[in-house]
């Protein structure tokens, strides 16, 4: 388990009678890939077993020091998230950053593209791709029907350069779900596993 952040630290209570913590609560929302969590999700999550009312407990004890916030909806559904302070919820600070600082296509580098692993990347250079060859062909095909010469020696090489666009697009996204199956499944050249 990563420890928490500072802030959290220095507000969590270090009682150790409980047979559930604040910190381990604290830290199964951290470690997630998710923002909110159901006390059932919690209480699925952490370890040993504990009953509802001890999970419960603890979220209110977190919410009352404010480390833990809430937002309830109909059906008496309630949903707790770590309170970041430096951010609006129930967004993390990482998450913040991500959010506005990257795009797929930002991150993406020639080792991710080549290896195909940069799944995200690779998929937007498809759709870009998808969608220019979309423009292409309108392109050509207006160029066609009107007769307007746009400086090639044929229109017939905007609706050609579409229809390859979309082919090497067509083509990169199939090897990177091939690629990706293969990893998955844990298949290598030889057979063997």
């Amino acid at each position: 388990m990563s420890d928490p952040p500072e802030w959290i630290e220095e507000r969590v209570s270090r009682d150790l009678n409980n047979k559930l913590t604040q910190q381990h609560v604290v830290e199964t929302m951290l470690e997630a890939d998710r923002p909110f969590f159901s006390i059932r999700q919690i209480q699925a999550r952490v370890k040993p077993d504990v009953g509802k009312g001890t999970v419960r407990n603890r979220l209110n004890e977190l919410q009352e020091i404010d480390v833990v916030a809430t937002e309830t909806y109909p059906e008496s559904i309630t949903l707790y998230y770590v309170d970041h302070p430096e951010s609006d919820w129930p967004l993390s600070p990482a998450g913040r950053r991500a959010l506005t600082n990257e795009s797929p296509l930002d991150r993406l580098s020639l080792r991710g593209f080549l290896s195909l692993r940069d799944t995200a990347g690779i998929r937007s250079l498809v759709l870009a791709g998808f969608q220019l060859s979309l423009v292409l062909l309108a392109l050509g095909a207006v160029a066609l029907v009107l007769g307007v010469d746009l400086g090639t020696s044929s229109d017939s090489r905007l609706i050609a350069a579409a229809f390859d666009l979309f082919a090497v697009s067509l083509l990169l996204s199939l090897l990177e779900r091939a690629a990706r199956w293969v990893r998955n499944n844990g298949w290598t050249p030889g057979g063997d596993r």
